[in-house]
């Protein structure tokens, strides 16, 4: 079916129009994992609410921007994808799903998180990036086994002090925020391996070679006027990074990085569905 029909159809609210655009999907996959990502679907057809062994649930790049209560049924989902949709706020049905281990919510217009994903604490994985957020929730600090966070794309100017709870985190996706300083949270963090903030406002950093789990410092495209130093063997990708910490004074004067514009920020991307 072609995606202009299927634009036409999405329109159309029965059952019957929106069941078309699931195509022969009418049991569920042998491997427990539905893709219905690009099909044009403004809201979920419950037929796929009936997958009650389901596994995996992909739902990207759609026009979504609400979600049924019968999606509760679905208490095996492990992975869910909404990212790429038109959702202002989570469904709170999402909440109800305990064994989540991997959520995207990524290219939404969320501004906040709702208390409830405390309830998700099987959660692993959280992509929120490329959304409205202007803090990152502290709700998030709550997901006591999440290890690794994508908050990048969003307009977050600070961290909470909760964070540093989150002790299985290991990597922290920053990239393309309003982070005008090094968050100090991440400095009371040493079970972190990745932390990436390129593409902000920092100036400054200060020194990270005493968190024993890095492997990896991502600062690119920022006013900065040093590296971090890091211990040996942590790899930095920013300006001086093959240097030593400090940059080169060349002519008697250290030169300063300046940012015109913020850069255009790639695309949000993502594991494709397994």
């Amino acid at each position: 079916m072609g995606n202009s029909l299927k634009a036409i159809v999405a329109f159309v609210p029965s059952n019957t129009c929106q069941k078309y655009l699931l195509e022969d999907l009418e049991e569920m996959p042998v491997d427990k994992m539905v893709d219905l990502s690009g099909r044009q679907l403004r809201r979920l057809p419950l037929h796929v609410c009936s997958f009650r062994e389901m596994v995996k649930l992909y739902l990207s790049d759609n026009n979504l921007n609400h979600l049924p209560p019968e999606l509760e049924q679905l208490q095996n989902l492990q992975i869910l994808a909404l990212d790429f949709n038109n959702f202002k706020v989570l469904p709170l049905v999402v909440c109800t799903l305990k064994q989540l281990c991997i959520l995207y919510l990524g290219n939404n217009k969320l501004c906040s998180l709702p208390l409830e994903l405390r309830l998700l604490q099987n959660l692993k994985t959280l992509w929120i990036e490329s959304n409205c957020l202007q803090c990152l929730p502290e709700v998030v600090c709550e997901l006591s086994l999440l290890k690794t966070l994508h908050a990048g794309s969003n307009a977050l100017r600070t961290l909470p002090t909760q964070l540093q709870c989150l002790q299985e985190l290991r990597t922290i996706w920053l990239s393309g925020n309003l982070l005008s300083e090094f968050p100090s949270v991440l400095l009371d963090m040493p079970f972190l391996e990745v932390i990436d903030v390129d593409r902000n406002s920092i100036r400054f950093f200060p020194s990270l070679a005493h968190l024993p789990g890095l492997k990896l410092v991502i600062y690119d495209h920022n006013p900065c006027r040093n590296a971090p130093k890091v211990a040996k063997g942590v790899r930095r990708v920013g300006r001086w990074s093959e240097e030593t910490p400090e940059p080169r004074k060349r002519s008697g004067a250290v030169i300063e990085i300046t940012l015109n514009e913020k850069p255009s920020l790639p695309p949000a991307t993502k594991p494709k569905p397994e």
